[in-house]
């Protein structure tokens, strides 16, 4: 049986009469990488904190790598490391003052130049850190989370307001230390970077866990590995979509009809058909893979876009 890394049971954060955690139960494995997925607002911050050892819950138990924030929190802090969803360090520092500051804090670790390499920082080790851009800034955070080589590490919401090469930058570095067999627990509100990294995936939504599985297992959760998409004017009933072949679910939101199918080559034709004999016209058809963000809406009746707003 491979052994857990972090169990939480029970987990409850209140904030006076706000419930930001609410009975969160969580295993994470040793060496695998777990994704929290969920709007802003919906406890994954929240519960990492906890899990860092930054806030102290409400009711509930934590137990990180083995051990508990109470009784032993130096041991604990010695073997994670931490990046927050925002960090900032002095401005006047170069990025190798910074790494070698962290790195001072633990009695062991990484060597300074090969954690700047590891997060391919090293044309920018003299730079200070207020010249540095965005994603720069973001990677040298990394660097200071990688630099006492944890056994666990704590990424909040890491790419968060980063170009699509800065963040695919960093899915490398994390790529890296997955491949090393380190445990990483990440939140993000990004579902294809979730599908992209993580080995399992907890959906949080309102502080409660919504759905749990691998990336796979919960897009087939849909019944379908396809969706077709389309408008129809007049509207089909429900009830004639229900013979399109290899058909598992179908949602409407406003004038939008999904359906989730096992085959699109079978699919699509029987929907012109049904169209065609109710005296439908189809203003719209598209296709596309189910995806995690499908299964959140699924989940929950909302997009992680509307969730946020």
């Amino acid at each position: 049986m491979t052994a857990l890394a972090i169990e939480v049971e029970g987990l409850v954060k209140r904030f006076g009469d706000v419930v930001a955690v609410d009975g969160l139960d969580l295993a994470v494995r040793t060496g695998a990488c777990l994704g929290l997925l969920g709007p802003n607002g919906a406890g994954k911050t929240t519960t990492v904190e906890i899990l860092e050892g930054l806030q102290r819950p409400t009711a509930g138990r934590v137990s990180v790598l083995g051990r508990s924030w109470d009784r032993e929190a130096a041991a604990i802090r010695s073997r994670i490391g931490v990046a927050l969803q925002e960090t900032r360090f002095h401005e006047k520092l170069t990025v190798e003052e910074t790494v070698t500051l962290f790195r001072s804090f633990y009695p062991r670790g990484v060597a300074v130049d090969r954690v700047i390499a590891q997060v391919a920082l090293e044309e920018k080790r003299h730079a200070r850190y207020g010249t540095l851009s965005g994603g720069q800034k973001q990677r040298l955070a990394l660097a200071v989370g990688l630099v006492a080589d944890p056994e666990l590490l704590f990424l909040d919401e890491p790419t968060t307001g980063l170009d699509p090469s800065s963040r695919r930058d960093l899915w490398t570095v994390i790529e890296a230390l997955k491949g090393r067999g380190r445990t990483v627990v990440l939140t993000t509100h990004y579902m294809e970077e979730a599908a992209v990294l993580c080995d399992d995936i907890v959906i949080v939504d309102h502080g409660k866990v919504v759905a749990r599985g691998t990336p796979s297992e919960l897009v087939h959760s849909l019944g379908g590995d396809h969706l077709v998409e389309f408008v129809a004017e007049p509207a089909l009933p429900a009830e004639a979509l229900a013979a399109v072949p290899g058909l598992s679910g179908q949602r409407r939101r406003e004038d939008t009809v999904t359906l989730s199918v096992q085959a699109l080559h079978e699919a699509v034709p029987a929907v012109l058909r049904i169209a065609e004999a109710h005296g439908s016209r189809l203003s719209r058809l598209s296709t596309r893979a189910a995806t995690l963000d499908d299964v959140f809406l699924a989940l929950t009746g909302r997009t992680i876009a509307e969730a946020e707003a």
